[in-house]
């Protein structure tokens, strides 16, 4: 099949969200699809068989594009409809694959063209206008229902990528038959376009070295408010008082975040045993990851699974969690260390994670990702997608 993606992120930077996007067009291509993937201008190129990636002009001098919504996206998703019109009259596209807001204007493009529709559902549009706080007019965020909905309705098939979400779908659709639930499950390296951008794990000059016998408690993500950052920090320190001998490594973060955080570990009276890495290419992060005693994800609220906890359970590394939704999609207690999301709770699961309870709960995380998240299981969703949607009648 020939096949559009559009994906209305910046792909690939590791601040954006295109984790996604990537592996969803790495295994549609693999399956022997033709695709051109159509994203915004900033960002590098990455090597995929079968796979063009056309860009809209990168607006660099307007700023970075951040996480959610927000106006320069808006801005930045016009360029995305004239450049979509353009490939649809220049060539015959079997599918359109609209990751998030995408979907709204292929949704109207849809009967003019006569394409199939993919909805590739990261999130609830509506949803994410309330809770990133970007408009409070209630009118608005009727709109995006509605819109929503139609979308929903009109697509050929649908992708979630988190049970919360599947479950919102569901309750919306007259027929099932067509969501696809297929976590961001599967994490190999990048492939970079320009190979001496996509360096291995080797720390390079310039970039933290951790001693290969140190004992490390790990924590690699973003350093936003909501992933509990202020939550492990005094945790630690906690831990630290009764099981010495620790560092806490912090992978990720603005410049502006991890002041706030080195100062906020200094009131905590750890900075000696606290190493911030900043951002670092993804290579470096996965090194720092396996050099990890014991992960952490200390978020402290949340619906989505974030993509790191598959990473997490795969890696045969002790995991300590917060008992929030967001993870427990995922996550059991045999699967991993799962702690209120306080200091005091934290810190005792890190204890707990230190001895053979936490090795235990590893194997287990092991074999979980094995039965129900690993690439084939992937490959084999993504399979069944494309059948259903190849054999099915346009909508």
């Amino acid at each position: 099949m020939r096949i559009l993606v559009i994906a209305p992120q910046p792909f690939f930077t590791p601040r954006g969200t295109p984790f996604s996007v990537y592996y969803r067009s790495l295994v549609t291509s693999q399956l022997g699809n033709d695709i051109d993937l159509l994203t915004y201008g900033q960002g590098k190129d990455v090597a995929i068989s079968g796979t063009k990636i056309i860009r809209i002009p990168s607006f660099s001098k307007l700023g970075n594009i951040k996480v959610g919504p927000s106006l320069f996206k808006l801005f930045l998703d016009g360029f995305l409809i004239v450049y979509t019109i353009g490939l649809l009259l220049s060539k015959k596209y079997d599918v359109v694959h609209a990751h998030e807001e995408a979907v709204f204007f292929c949704r109207f493009l849809k009967p003019i063209f006569n394409f199939k529709l993919i909805y590739d559902m990261h999130s609830s549009l509506p949803q994410q206008l309330t809770n990133f706080e970007f408009t409070k007019s209630k009118l608005l965020v009727k709109i995006f229902k509605w819109l929503e909905d139609s979308c929903l309705r009109h697509s050929e098939g649908i992708i979630t990528i988190c049970p919360d979400l599947a479950d919102y779908v569901n309750k919306l659709l007259d027929k099932p038959a067509k969501h696809f639930l297929i976590e961001n499950s599967i994490f190999e390296p990048i492939q970079l376009a320009d190979t001496s951008q996509d360096k291995d794990g080797t720390p390079m000059q310039g970039e933290i070295q951790l001693p290969a016998n140190g004992k490390y408690i790990v924590y690699a993500g973003t350093l936003e408010p909501y992933q509990g950052i202020d939550i492990l920090l005094p945790a630690f320190r906690l831990f630290n008082e009764k099981t010495p001998g620790y560092k806490l490594v912090i992978v990720g973060g603005m410049p502006k975040q991890v002041q706030q955080y080195v100062a906020q570990a200094g009131e905590n009276n750890i900075t000696e045993q606290c190493v911030f890495t900043g951002q670092v290419r993804q290579a470096l992060a996965k090194h720092y990851i396996s050099q990890a005693a014991i992960l952490v994800s200390p978020r402290k609220h949340g619906t989505n699974t974030p993509l790191k906890v598959y990473e997490q359970i795969a890696s045969g590394i002790p995991l300590v969690a917060t008992r929030i939704y967001s993870h427990t999609q995922i996550l059991s207690d045999e699967v991993a260390v799962l702690v209120e999301p306080t200091p005091e709770s934290l810190a005792q699961g890190l204890a707990e994670a230190t001895g053979a309870t936490g090795q235990k709960k590893a194997l287990q995380a092991q074999l979980l990702y094995k039965l129900k998240y690993s690439k084939d299981i992937y490959v084999d969703k993504m399979k069944k997608l494309f059948s259903y949607v190849e054999s099915s009648p346009r909508i």
